[in-house]
């Protein structure tokens, strides 16, 4: 998050906070959409009482700060990004126990609300906040050191995420997985790929540009596991949860391998059709500026005329010599 937090320009989120569309999308889609979602995918495949409230339970949670890495590998708006992970988190605070009680009446008697750990939630805003601030600070006052946090804690997250899940599986075992019925795996097959499509849809909807459209979709489909598993352990008895403790992993697997998916198809794109390679040297000043002139604006028209013919072709036309004087 300390590398996250490195890539935000100050003056461009000072934009995001004027106009506030980044917590007006993060209302949106991780309190309306998935929470939606969730609901409608347990009703539809017939989930228990534990199973369904594990699936809300992550359908309510506030996006995740893995969607902030796949937004950054898939060259979305990573301050719109950010804004909508720090947005979520503040507004779980009221709205996620909300959403908890008003979708869980199908199914459970006793308000889950009473049973929620605020604790849990409070320590996940200070552990995204806090980090991030440093990072934006660290953008302002050194440049290329934050590159070089940002490039340290991009590899180092992806290696972590790699042995967690190796690790994790073979603790787990397959006992614990086929105790789990299939419809589970389909809710948790799905759940992801909804919030992906309905982000998008909604970035749509707000005319924004394509790569604001994919922050948006990645932040809906990407949910805080961690804070849904925790919640888990902290409301509810193992007795009562048995294997779908293990819920939220599924969907953090279900979720990363999508959205690997997605940004394959769209590097590939990027290469194959559109031809647009990585940017040589991190991004490094080329040293060529440009001076944009106003329409009424006069200027030296001696050195020929420029003209356009693509959005990649630029041309210089030399104006005819001066006719010689009889």
């Amino acid at each position: 998050m300390l590398g996250l937090g490195c890539t935000v320009d100050v003056s461009q989120l000072g934009e995001q906070v004027r106009r506030p569309v980044g917590v007006l999308l993060a209302l949106i889609c991780q309190f309306v959409i998935m929470p939606l979602v969730a609901f409608l995918l347990a009703l539809a495949f017939s989930l228990d009482d534990v199973a369904a409230m594990a699936v809300l339970l992550c359908g309510c949670c506030p996006g995740g700060n893995l969607s902030n890495i796949l937004s950054l590998l898939m060259h979305g708006d990573m301050n719109l990004s950010i804004i909508m992970t720090i947005s979520s988190t503040l507004l779980a605070l009221v709205l996620m126990p909300l959403c908890l009680w008003i979708y869980s009446r199908a199914w459970i008697n006793t308000p889950v609300v009473n049973l929620m750990p605020f604790g849990a939630i409070i320590l996940t805003l200070c552990s995204t906040l806090i980090p991030i601030g440093l990072g934006v600070l660290l953008r302002y006052r050194n440049t290329r050191v934050a590159d070089i946090v940002l490039k340290v804690s991009l590899w180092s997250l992806l290696v972590t995420l790699l042995l967690l899940l190796l690790l994790t599986g073979a603790l787990l075992g397959p006992e614990l997985l086929s105790s789990l019925p299939p419809s589970v795996y389909v809710v948790a097959l799905l759940m992801p790929l909804c919030g992906y499509a309905a982000g998008y849809g909604l970035a749509v909807l707000f005319e924004l540009p394509p790569a604001s459209r994919r922050s948006v979709s990645l932040e809906t489909g990407c949910q805080n596991v961690q804070l849904c598993t925790a919640i888990l352990k902290l409301a509810f008895p193992p007795q009562l949860m048995g294997g779908m403790y293990v819920f939220p992993l599924l969907y953090a697997l279900f979720q990363a391998a999508e959205a690997g998916v997605f940004i394959l198809a769209y590097r590939t794109y990027r290469r194959k059709v559109l031809h647009k390679e990585e940017p040589a040297g991190g991004g490094q000043d080329t040293g060529i500026t440009y001076q944009r002139f106003e329409d009424d604006e006069d200027f030296e028209s001696s050195y020929g005329a420029v003209t356009s013919s693509g959005p990649n072709t630029i041309t210089l036309d030399p104006c005819p010599p001066h006719p010689t004087p009889v």
